[in-house]
């Protein structure tokens, strides 16, 4: 009986939709290895195929990483041509890079003035507001900071509803508003209070920690955290 390729396979078992659903991690080693080289040989997929050439180096992966190009080309493994014997070793040695790296450091944003002084080289020569989200961690280190308006002089719109999805798309547990006023008067507006209730509402919603909206001017800040109105 011949094998089903990984395309008659049900959609929940292939590699690249298994990754999708559940992540790099639920996968074999073969099967990552499969996604790379994207097809085996008549009658033997590239799942079986990697499992084959996995057993051949007692299933480990530093062995495979010291394999030629010509030994993965050998006969023994139909399929398995140049190109794809690159894409292993070059995927190899990007795994052993990546364990001489030192884990990136991630800045830490867990006061107004940290978020100031991040954020105010990114405001401190606009001439028209901008509101930017940043989403960090249980520990305040920042995830990932990103721009959700971009508005007049005096004012910018700001839907609550990007700041939620950007957050949950992070993982994110803690989020922080950040906007600049170009007139420099850093006091809050009357909108200001009514967007920072707003997004404090909706964090509460879904369980997310509303740390602070902090007002940017180039030289001051105003924080609603220190001010004791979040």
């Amino acid at each position: 009986m011949d094998k089903l390729t990984i395309c008659e396979w049900a959609e929940e078992d292939r590699p690249r939709e298994k990754l999708m659903r559940l992540g790099a991690e639920a996968l074999s080693n073969a099967e990552l290895l499969a996604i790379l080289i994207g097809s085996g040989a008549p009658g033997e997929s590239a799942v079986d195929l990697m499992k084959r050439v996995l057993k051949d180096c007692n299933n480990n992966l530093n062995t495979l990483g010291k394999r030629t190009i010509a030994q993965l080309t050998s006969p023994a493994y139909k399929g398995l041509g140049p190109a794809k014997a690159v894409t292993i070793l070059a995927a190899c040695e990007l795994g052993k890079r990546r364990q001489l790296e030192k884990v990136e450091e991630r800045l830490d944003l867990g006061s107004a003035t940290a978020i100031y002084n991040y954020m105010r080289p990114n405001m401190q020569d606009l001439d028209v507001e901008e509101a930017w989200v940043l989403l960090m961690n249980q520990n305040f280190k920042l995830i990932k900071a990103k721009r959700i308006s971009h508005g007049g002089i005096s004012e910018t719109a700001v839907d609550v509803r990007i700041i939620l999805k950007e957050a949950l798309l992070s993982n994110a547990t803690i989020v922080a508003l950040c906007h600049n006023h170009p007139s420099g008067n850093n006091r809050p507006s009357r909108d200001d209070d009514r967007l920072t209730e707003r997004v404090g509402k909706a964090c509460e919603a879904v369980r997310l920690y509303f740390a602070d909206h902090v007002i940017v001017t180039d030289g001051s800040y105003y924080s609603y955290r220190e001010q004791g109105k979040i």
